[in-house]
């Protein structure tokens, strides 16, 4: 069964590995060899290639004993949001910190540590289960990249869970939003600012003109909208001359969000026309909402394991996105499974080890689950 000891050192060794975006190769490679040696049939896509990263999606095979059970997957990905070079790890009161200038990584490999454990876990006790898939991806941090290079067609699997997502273990994310992302670039007119500031148009002023009054934050109970990073101007001394704006909104209604991007979209067009200028305006769509239906088998299946370990099996609505909106949209049901990992993104980011046995203690119920399913 699950091995505390083992789990343990397998996530430390995973988060003192630095993979970064786009730069996941040693973990990759760390986390083949060690796959190799539990006799799992591993390979490599192509995903680095086409992504500019230097790794690639990892895909690991656990044959079957169960003739007819379903083939699933457990995913998590490889990448973090910022470099962990120099992590120092400290336990305090069973739950695992960054002591360093650092994050401590638990996103995801506190979801890659436990799906390890049980695949280790099921080998050794010779339980039932069908053929089990390890998909673990590469850059999903900056935009389910690994995810979106994934030629899920050539692994013919029935459904999976994505472990990627905060507490409590033992919920499922059924349900998230669409996420929709807005580049702007709001032209002005370059003067000089001591001379002639009258011959210019200032950029800045002009996206602040359309900012203000822009409804954003909480538009509703499932929509939300976000100015996140704003550059632009070339001197002090010089009237901006260009402004350029990312931003976003996300939304479990469709209606909800295309209203929310028309609405963000009018309020640059109205400032330029108000101004004498132009906006050029990249409107893309960056992943999909997904919702799987309760009496699905892939939400089934892992609401009974959750109840026969004493977990709750509740189903959660997220606005958050992960690879299952990925995998979802192209056809292969999946949910995402809670991990245990607290306030991620930042440096109090942290996992307890209670957290980490139970979440590998629930995948591995749900492996023997699957296998009652066979045809």
């Amino acid at each position: 069964m699950i091995r505390e000891d083992r789990l343990v050192k397998l996530f430390l060794d995973l988060v003192h590995i630095n993979a970064p975006a786009l730069q996941e190769r040693e973990a990759m490679e760390w986390v083949k060899t060690y796959l190799q040696d539990l006799g799992l049939d591993v390979r490599e896509d192509a995903a680095g290639a086409k992504i500019g990263g230097n790794a690639n999606n990892l895909i690991a095979w656990l044959p079957g004993n169960v003739p007819g059970a379903p083939r699933i997957f457990l995913s998590a990905h490889l990448d973090t949001v910022e470099p962990t070079a120099g992590l120092v790890v400290e336990e305090r009161d069973g739950v695992f910190y960054s002591a360093s200038d650092t994050i401590l990584g638990a996103d995801d490999k506190g979801g890659m540590a436990p799906a390890i454990e049980a695949v280790h876990a099921l080998i050794e006790s010779g339980a039932p289960h069908g053929d089990v898939c390890l998909l673990f991806s590469c850059a999903e941090e900056i935009g389910l990249l690994g995810a979106a290079a994934v030629e899920l067609e050539e692994l013919n699997l029935d459904f999976g869970y994505v472990l990627d997502t905060g507490p409590p273990v033992g919920t499922f994310v059924t349900k998230t939003a669409t996420h929709d992302n807005l580049e702007i670039l709001v032209h002005g007119r370059p003067a000089h600012a001591g001379k002639d500031p009258e011959n210019g148009i200032n950029a800045i002023q002009v996206a602040a003109a359309a900012i203000h009054g822009m409804k954003l934050g909480r538009i509703g109970p499932q929509t939300t909208a976000n100015i996140g990073i704003i550059e632009g101007g070339t001197a002090v001394n010089v009237v901006c001359p260009f402004v350029k704006i990312r931003a976003e909104a996300r939304s479990t209604s469709v209606e909800e969000l295309d209203a929310q991007i028309a609405h963000m979209i009018e309020r640059f067009e109205s400032a330029a026309a108000e101004w004498n200028t132009t906006v050029d305006i990249h409107h893309h769509r960056h992943y999909s909402a997904y919702q799987i239906a309760d009496d699905a088998k892939v939400v089934q299946i892992a609401r009974t394991a959750a109840l026969k370990l004493g977990l709750s099996g509740a189903l959660r609505t997220t606005l958050g996105g992960s690879d299952a909106n990925i995998y979802n949209t192209k056809g292969l049901p999946c949910i995402v499974m809670a991990t245990g990992m607290d306030h991620i993104h930042t440096h109090d980011e942290c996992i307890s080890r209670e957290s980490l046995v139970e979440t590998a203690r629930l995948t591995y119920e749900i492996l023997v689950e699957a296998a009652t399913q066979a045809a």
